[in-house]
C-alpha cells in the first residue's frame, strides 16, 4: 500500500495510528457497496434491461416486434402491431392496438393516454410483458425508452470487476464554492450538450499531482454531488469515456471523494443509453487505479 506501513497491530496512515481492524472495516464496507451496485444493476429494471431507444417524429409512431414499423421492440416480446405513440405539440400518447395490452401503475390501458416523461420527474411508464417504455427528453428532443426483462445483454452479464480497495484514494479535499450554482456544460454521447448546475469544485492532490474537479447537482434537492470524470487509466484499464462518482455534500469546507467507488455510465453496457460525458476540466492528469474496471476486462 502506498503510503502505509503494517505494524504488528495497526496501519499507520500519515502519520496517525489506527487499530488493523478500522482498515478492514473500511474494505468491507467498500466490498458491501460494489455488491449492492451489481445487484441495482442486474435488477428488473436496471441497466442491463435497455433494449431499446427510438426518437419520435412529429404525428404518429407506429409500435410492435414488426421490423417495418417505426420502433420495433424484441422479438417476441409484443405483437408485431401493438399500438401508436403520437408526438404532438411536445405532448406524447399511447394508444394500443386491440389483442394488445399494457398497464400504466397498474391500470389497464385502453384510450389515448399522455405519458409524462423523464424530464418531469417520475415519468410514466408503460409495462407490456416483460417490456417497459418510458419517454425521454434529451436535448429537446422526445424518444421512446425500452427495457426488457429477457435482454440479452442481462442474460449474459458476466458480473463486475474491480480495481482493489486502496483506502488511498479516499480523498479528503478542499470544497470551494461558487457564490451562486454555476452552469457547467457537459457534453452526452448523442452530441448533445447540457448544462448542470455547480455548486462548486473540488481540490486535492493525488500522487502530488494537483486536481480539481467540479461537482453538479442531478437536480436542485440533490443530497449529493454528482462528479462526471475521467483520467488516465479511461481507455485501458477503465471505461474509455469515463466513470462516475458520488459525494455527500460539503462540510465544512471539505468533500470526500472516495474513488473506490468510481464506477462505469450505463454506456459501457448498453448502445441505448444517453450518458452524459466528462467536460474537459474534469480530465484528471493521473491515473486512479482505483474503483470499477472497463466491463469486459478480464472477463
Amino acid at each position: 500500500m502506498r503510503g502505509r506501513t503494517l505494524l504488528s497491530t495497526a496501519w499507520l496512515v500519515a502519520g496517525i495510528v489506527f487499530p488493523a481492524g478500522a482498515d478492514e472495516g473500511y474494505r468491507a464496507r467498500v466490498r458491501a457497496w460494489r455488491e449492492d451496485r451489481e445487484t441495482r444493476l442486474k435488477a428488473d429494471g436496471g441497466w442491463l434491461t435497455l433494449a431499446g431507444l427510438s426518437w419520435l417524429k412529429e404525428g404518429r409512431n407506429g409500435f410492435g416486434s414488426d421490423p417495418a414499423g417505426d420502433i420495433v421492440l424484441p422479438e417476441g416480446s409484443a405483437p408485431p402491431k401493438a399500438g401508436v405513440f403520437e408526438l404532438k405539440d411536445g405532448q406524447v400518447t399511447v394508444a394500443l392496438q386491440p389483442g394488445a395490452s399494457g398497464r400504466i401503475v397498474g391500470e389497464s390501458v385502453t384510450g389515448p393516454v399522455t405519458l409524462r416523461p423523464d424530464t418531469a420527474g417520475s415519468p410514466d411508464v408503460l409495462e407490456m410483458g416483460a417490456l417497459s417504455l418510458t419517454v425521454i427528453e434529451r436535448g429537446g428532443r422526445l424518444g421512446i425508452r425500452v427495457k426488457d426483462k429477457n435482454s440479452p445483454a442481462r442474460k449474459q452479464f458476466a458480473g463486475l470487476k474491480w480495481f482493489e480497495v486502496d483506502e488511498d484514494y479516499r480523498v479528503e479535499a478542499r470544497w470551494v464554492s461558487h457564490p451562486q450554482p454555476k452552469p457547467v456544460k457537459v457534453p452526452n454521447v448523442l452530441g448533445q450538450t447540457e448544462s448542470m448546475p455547480s455548486p462548486g469544485y473540488a481540490e486535492f492532490t493525488l500522487g502530488g499531482t494537483p486536481v480539481r474537479l467540479d461537482g453538479v447537482l442531478e437536480d436542485p434537492r440533490s443530497e449529493q454531488l454528482f462528479f462526471i470524470l475521467r483520467d488516465r487509466t479511461s481507455g485501458k484499464e477503465t471505461y474509455g469515456a469515463g466513470r462516475f462518482l458520488y459525494a455527500d455534500l460539503p462540510k465544512a469546507g471539505k468533500v470526500v471523494l472516495d474513488f473506490n467507488k468510481a464506477y462505469n455510465p450505463p454506456c459501457a453496457f448498453t448502445p441505448y443509453a444517453t450518458c452524459p460525458l466528462p467536460p474537459p476540466q474534469n480530465w484528471m492528469p493521473v491515473r486512479v487505479e482505483a474503483g470499477e474496471l472497463n466491463y469486459g476486462k478480464g472477463h
